[in-house]
Formats: structure tokens, sequence, C-alpha cells
């Protein structure tokens, strides 16, 4: 990636590898709480859409209904936007995508959004391994309906106007990873750099990428014991490997030893670096993960980083046998059955 400088109005300026500046990235004023995890993960969107040179009218923005499904209106003010119904923005990106093959699409949801009411929806878009990047901002709450416990909620939680939650939360990487996901990280809004470098891998990952963020509420579920808090998370989180992305048109360039990296080749050539910290531990060993995350909720821990990676899963592009052109872009012809063909099929159920 290649970030030049340019004088606007007197002033130099850092353009992209398409010659635009940060500012064609941005969105529209944010609504968020001061102090929403929110806010830190639309940041860092806008500066991965920017580093990437990805052009905003080639990318689509879906969500569904909550605080989260408010975020796509703080960045990427150039790209098409859709807001669905609660729970089914996963299904308005498949036919988005499948529609238009051309589009990059990123769908931004919930813990509610994705784990309750469109849990099935969500499950469904993996199986399918629809191209998209799914980033889930993860407070344990329903913040914008005044802060009821959602399906990812800690057993025990207090939220500040509802009981006390009796449920074992969910863990969408958990259900991910089982359900066939090929990308599947986990991160806190917090740690901007991790969050960056996995944003950029996910966005240059050919299927469904889920990124689970956790984005402390400050309104309804920042206490202490929250695993979703601000203090919780510094004080439990526990990255598998400091991470680096690579663009394909960059030099290799890394600066610790050989055997204390793991090095993962995305689709376009591009890499992510792995550098091993407390952990050996491979990124493409399915069980591995599982184990992980099963040995992290025991242990009351927040393990960050790319957790399972698997780049030979067909997307649904493939399994359907899509041509290349996007079906959006075909005349009408090409579309329709011809009447002798319909005759023809007519014909043949004729007993």
């Amino acid at each position: 990636m290649s970030l030049a400088n340019s004088v606007t109005r007197g002033r130099k300026t850092k353009v992209n590898s398409i010659g635009l500046d940060k500012s064609a990235y941005r969105g529209r004023p944010s609504t968020m709480c001061s102090g929403c995890g929110h806010d830190s993960i639309s940041s860092q969107i806008i500066r991965a859409a920017f580093e990437l040179g990805l052009k905003s009218e080639t990318i689509i923005k879906l969500s569904g209904i909550g605080c989260s499904s408010k975020s796509p209106a703080y960045f990427l003010n150039r790209a098409f936007g859709f807001n669905a119904v609660h729970g089914r923005m996963p299904s308005v990106a498949t036919g988005a995508v499948l529609a238009n093959r051309a589009l990059c699409a990123i769908g931004i949801s919930g813990d509610g959004d994705t784990g309750n009411i469109g849990l099935g929806q969500f499950k469904h878009l993996i199986r399918r391994n629809t191209p998209m990047v799914y980033v889930v901002e993860n407070n344990g709450v329903y913040g914008l309906t005044k802060g009821q416990s959602s399906a990812t909620a800690d057993r025990g939680q207090a939220a500040k106007y509802y009981p006390r939650n009796e449920l074992p939360p969910i863990d969408l990487c958990f259900e991910a990873i089982i359900g066939g996901c090929g990308f599947v990280a986990r991160s806190f809004a917090g740690d901007s750099k991790q969050v960056l470098s996995l944003l950029k891998a996910a966005f240059n990952y050919d299927g469904t990428a889920l990124l689970d963020l956790i984005s402390p509420c400050v309104t309804f579920n920042n206490l202490p014991e929250s695993s979703k808090s601000y203090d919780w998370v510094r004080d439990n989180a526990v990255p598998l490997h400091d991470i680096s992305y690579v663009p394909p048109r960059e030099e290799l360039s890394v600066d610790y030893d050989p055997g204390e990296t793991t090095t993962v080749e995305l689709h376009d050539g591009s890499l992510i670096m792995l550098k091993k910290l407390d952990q050996d531990y491979d990124p493409e060993d399915r069980a591995a993960a599982v184990k992980l995350l099963e040995a992290s909720s025991s242990d009351e821990a927040l393990i960050t980083g790319l957790l399972y990676y698997n780049p030979e899963l067909p997307n649904v592009m493939k399994m359907e046998n899509l041509v290349d052109i996007p079906l959006a872009h075909l005349p009408v012809e090409d579309l329709r059955p011809s009447p002798e063909s319909l005759k023809s099929i007519m014909d043949g159920m004729r007993p």
C-alpha cells in the first residue's frame, strides 16, 4: 500500500493509492454515547478502507437494528447502504452479492441482532460462505432499547434496569467455527492496531469473515465485573499473536526470527504475519480453535486475534456456478429464458 502526500489549500495531506485522502471515507457525525466502542470500530473501518485504497462506490454497507446498526452511517458516506429488518441483514447481504458480485460487502451487526433474533440467519450465511466482512459490535446488551441482556451476556449479569441474567452466553466465534466459517477473529474495540490488521485481512478474504469485536456499552454495561466492560477486557485479554497485514504490492519485511511467526496468505497474495506470543498456535487448526475457545470460557479469559482461517472453502458464487459478469450487469435477454426453451421444458413435463 502506498500513501503519498498532496497539497490541499496550502497544507500537505496524505492520499492513498487511488488518490483519495482519508476524509473521503468518513461518514456523518456519530450520535453514539460518548466513549462507545462502536465509534472506535467505525474509525478503524475508515482507516482500513483508506489504507487499502478501496473504492467506496464498490462497497455496500449492510445492517439490521440496534445501536450497532446505526454505525454504517458514520463511515464510507459514498458507499451504498441498506438498513434491514432486525436480524435479517444476512439474507439481504446474500441477495446483494449474488446479484452483483462486484460489490464488496461489509455487514455491521450487534450481539442481539446476530445472537438472538438473527442467529438462524447468521448460521445460514456462514453455510453459504457469502463473501463479506461480518462485524459484530458485541456489548452484551440491547443498548438501543435500554439495556436488556442479549444472548452474549454473562451468566449472572445484572443489567441497569433489568433482572439478573441466568442463561449461559452464546460464543459467536464458537458458533461460527462450528458452522463452517473460514475466517473467525475476535478483538477489542480499544485495541486499534489489532482491529485494523484484522479488518484489512477480512476485506481480502474470499468468503464470510467474522470479526467479533467486544465493544463496551458505556451507558448500560460497563461495570468492572462484566466481560464486555473496558476494565474487565483490559485485565483479562490474552492476545494469541501480534498481527501485521502485508499488502501484495509491498516488499515483505519482518523484524523477528524465523520460527516465531506464522504467515497466512490471503486470496489476493497479501499476507497476515502472526508473531507468536505466549502460545504455540496454528490458526488453520479447526480443532485447536474450538479447544481454545472452550478453555478460555472456563478460564474467564478473552482470547483475541485470528482464531481460525481456512482458505480452501468455496464461496456461494462458486457453489452456485455463477458467471463472472455480475448478474445485475447482464442484459435481460441473457437472464430471461427464451419462449422456445420454456416450451421445451413444459413439453418435457407432459405425460
